[in-house]
């Protein structure tokens, strides 16, 4: 009967997913295990030996984003050299604090969420996240711009980001508001991509309601994107752990 041959099929691909998923978990632990020695060397070299870090997540896998503990009777200049330390190894991601205070990214002074925001407010002053007409897929002349922008994000990596898409007041409004949507989910898909992650970012559209100050609401100029540091929360490391394209 031709079922057999079906679940054996199934069933071997079942046993190889799990062995697979087994074989990266030993791996990723390996990996864990080499960055939290070198990181508790890192940390006593420069005088942080009450602080530790773990790079295991709630969920109990193994990640490349450390959490440190210990540090909160220490001075900000201390603590500032203990991330500094722990972010400069090899393969180590965004660093979090176990009071919330994060660093986003190795040898990065950790930057304030307004100061974030203001670099993408720059990039977007000089030029536009280009869409095809119409549609929600990018203008492939945009990536280079969603490449910078990635870049001016990361140090807000712990913040919840929200993304809104705008038009222009050409068509039919319940067409721009789901047009608008579908744009800024498809930015928001593409800052994943460049290693934003997921769970920081909130993605909406208000079609033509917001037009650009001193514009026409026809004016093609309102059709934009515009991004918001919202709040400040924890980085929530997640259970993958190879980094993002940079």
């Amino acid at each position: 009967m031709p079922v057999r041959p079906t679940l054996a099929i199934i069933a071997g691909a079942v046993i190889s997913g799990a062995i697979a998923l087994t074989g990266a978990r030993n791996t990723d632990a390996a990996m864990a295990e080499r960055l939290t020695d070198e990181a508790a060397a890192a940390i006593a070299e420069v005088g942080g030996s009450r602080v530790s870090a773990s790079f295991t997540n709630e969920l109990g896998w193994p990640t490349r984003h450390p959490l440190l503990s210990g540090g909160e009777p220490l001075d900000e200049g201390t603590r500032d050299r203990i991330a500094k330390a722990v972010a400069a190894i090899p393969g180590v991601g965004g660093i979090s604090w176990s009071d919330g205070t994060v660093m986003a990214e190795a040898g990065v002074v950790p930057l304030s969420p307004l100061h974030c925001q203001d670099d993408v407010n720059a990039l977007l002053r000089a030029r536009t996240i280009r869409f095809e007409e119409g549609s929600s897929g990018i203008d492939p002349a945009s990536r280079e711009l969603l490449d910078e922008v990635a870049a001016a994000l990361r140090p807000c990596l712990g913040s919840i980001i929200s993304i809104t898409g705008h038009t222009d007041a050409s068509g039919p409004e319940p067409g721009n508001i789901e047009l608008s949507r579908e744009r800024a989910r498809a930015v928001q898909s593409a800052l994943i991509a460049r290693g934003i992650p997921a769970d920081g970012l909130r993605a909406s559209g208000i079609g033509s309601k917001e037009p650009v100050e001193g514009l026409q609401p026809d004016d093609p100029a309102n059709r934009r994107i515009e991004f918001a540091v919202v709040a400040t929360t924890p980085l929530q490391p997640t259970p993958v752990d190879t980094p993002g394209p940079r």
